[in-house]
């Protein structure tokens, strides 16, 4: 089944004005929901929303908050979210931190006490839209095992790192485990299999079954150890830049809520060989595209490159949608 954009974002409108978010942010929430959506990350998109609006009814969203400027060191500022709507928070701190980006070459902007940001690539877009390198994560709720450990002591922590490029941002959007809880949600809903490994089941054997692996909250960091220490270095500076709460105290929480995040932007602008930086983001670019993928045989993307004719495919034919979860935006 699939829907148009248009329908999608009006039908987003319509349950925001029900649940007390109206106005632009409302208009801007829905974007960023259909957005998702429309570039193929279907799972922080419509996906997303039920849970979103859940969070409001659970009192953890305080959709009248929004996040406000708490203390300013230049070209660093720290930002409290007042557990506002947290797509709304971090679309406000990245068009900060590219703000102090224009005005200071780097701008960072850290966030406390806010809410899941949905899709985090949405902000990679707008630091890229004003020809800033992007560089933004969050820290969660504990919900990955440390490497050898059985007990969920991370978050997976998601990361995006955005680079302007003229045919399109390399949009780098990942976790720190091998799939986002999301996405194990996806395939356990189709019946399916991961491609490789997600994470342990009941017995400790790593499982490509999402089912198994949701069941055991043991879900694979990438890289093993090495996603695992990244995930923990994310959550530290993100808690102390912000002066907000770490992975282990939102764990303690009822809900996953007053999360850290950390927004930073570079303003590519300022340099004066900016037009020699995009022949050489060019030439790196065609470098790798000219190797050829070992099974199918085509072309090597890079990250990002793919959403272009995703996003140009659901506007013209309509987004694809899960039957059973848009019935449930047309009916709250």
């Amino acid at each position: 089944m699939r829907v148009m954009y248009d329908e999608m974002v009006a039908q987003f409108v319509r349950v925001l004005h029900k649940h007390g978010i109206t106005g632009d942010d409302a208009d801007l929430s829905a974007k960023l929901f259909a957005d998702a959506s429309l570039e193929g990350v279907y799972t922080h998109g419509l996906n997303r929303f039920p849970k979103f609006i859940a969070s409001i009814q659970n009192g953890s969203v305080k959709v009248h908050a929004r996040a406000v400027c708490s203390e300013s060191y230049g070209m660093l500022e720290r930002w409290d979210g007042l557990q506002g709507p947290g797509n709304l928070n971090a679309w406000i701190c990245m068009k900060r931190a590219i703000g102090l980006a224009k005005q200071h070459t780097v701008g960072i902007v850290a966030l406390k006490n806010t809410n899941h940001w949905m899709r985090p690539g949405n902000y990679g877009h707008l630091a890229c839209e004003h020809d800033c390198i992007g560089l933004l994560w969050t820290n969660t709720v504990p919900n990955m095992p440390a490497w050898g450990g059985t007990d969920a002591k991370l978050g997976n922590n998601p990361l995006v790192a955005a680079i302007p490029h003229d045919e399109g941002p390399v949009l780098l959007d990942v976790a720190m485990s091998m799939f986002s809880y999301g996405k194990l949600e996806k395939y356990k809903r189709e019946g399916v299999l991961c491609p490789v490994d997600a994470g342990f089941d009941a017995q400790g054997n790593l499982s490509r079954d999402p089912a198994k692996v949701l069941e055991t909250h043991q879900v694979l960091p990438i890289g093993y150890w090495k996603g695992a220490g990244l995930s923990l270095a994310l959550d530290l500076i993100a808690a102390t830049l912000s002066g907000g709460n770490s992975t282990c105290q939102i764990g303690k929480l009822p809900v996953e809520t007053n999360l850290s995040q950390c927004f930073i932007a570079i303003n590519l602008s300022s340099f004066p060989d900016r037009q020699a930086l995009k022949r050489n983001i060019a030439a790196t670019l065609e470098d790798l595209q000219a190797s050829v993928c070992r099974e199918e045989g085509t072309a090597v993307h890079y990250p990002g490159q793919g959403m272009q004719q995703v996003r140009k495919e659901n506007l013209e034919l309509g987004i694809p949608v899960d039957e059973g979860i848009w019935k449930s935006v047309l009916e709250a």
